[in-house]
């Protein structure tokens, strides 16, 4: 249960607005703890930005770690939005006997789904690239990442890496199977990360709608690249295994002949 303390429901005709200066409050949190980090950003200047006066945030959040825990919330939600429906897709594909081509399909739809969510989706009135990059080092309140992890990144590796698994015949849990999710997803993180250098190096002033298709057309067509590499590999080597059992056996089988041959011969 989200101990953040919610809006106080306000008389009839209030309530629209109640909710409208909390989201107000929450986006302009977003971008103060995203430039100055949690220790550093003060409520008054989350005030400043919102439109509202400083005690009206203990009104909605008590304090500034509830302001802080209810930005993680409202970013898990609207991401979720986005990641909902892929991760449904890959878990129903993985409930089923999948072939290759249909695991493969389901794994791009989930990159494309993080990367219209890092770049269509960061284009809103909030920025979140900064809140993300400050969570990430470790020096913010736990809260953030807690929350993060478990309603986002969580799933979101778990139908990850089982797809991964499956198309390359390993397991979930093995490093190589989560190595190779981490760096398919990687192909993006470097456009996120770091966008300065990216945009000067393509002459490029953002990432729109045009832009973030082409990416995700170059990223999907290296994505099934590999995958359909892994895959081929993966069995390659299984059939090699398989092949080089049954020569042992049938060595095996030859020397038991021969040596009842010898003990017969040996009788009479």
């Amino acid at each position: 249960m989200n101990v953040t303390k919610r809006l106080r429901r306000p008389s009839a005709g209030g309530y629209v607005r109640g909710d409208e200066t909390r989201l107000r409050i929450i986006q302009a949190a977003i971008e103060s703890f995203g430039e100055h980090g949690f220790e550093s950003a003060s409520t008054r200047d989350i005030a400043a930005r919102a439109g509202v006066n400083a005690p009206a945030l203990q009104y909605y959040f008590e304090n500034k770690e509830g302001v802080y825990r209810a930005c993680a919330e409202y970013i898990a939600d609207a991401s979720w939005e986005t990641f909902e429906p892929v991760v449904t897709h890959a878990a129903e594909v993985l409930s089923k006997d999948s072939d290759t081509p249909v695991l493969i399909d389901a794994f791009i739809r989930i990159q494309e789904a993080v990367a219209d969510r890092m770049f269509l989706k960061a284009c809103g009135p909030t920025n979140q690239r900064l809140f993300f990059a400050r969570e990430q080092t470790g020096h913010e309140p736990s809260i953030a990442s807690e929350i993060l992890t478990r309603r986002l990144r969580q799933p979101l590796n778990d139908v990850g890496s089982r797809l991964i698994a499956r198309i390359t015949g390993t397991n979930p849990d093995d490093p190589l199977a989560l190595i190779r999710m981490l760096s398919l997803h990687g192909q993006l993180l470097m456009f996120h990360v770091a966008p300065r250098t990216t945009l000067a190096l393509l002459g490029w002033t953002e990432i729109d709608a045009e832009k973030g298709e082409l990416l995700k057309a170059t990223v999907r067509t290296q994505t099934r690249i590999l995958l359909e590499h892994w895959s081929r590999e993966a069995l390659a080597n299984a059939r090699e295994s398989s092949g080089s059992k049954k020569p042992v056996a049938r060595a095996v089988a030859k020397k038991t002949a021969a040596r009842k041959s010898v003990t017969a011969s040996a009788k009479k």
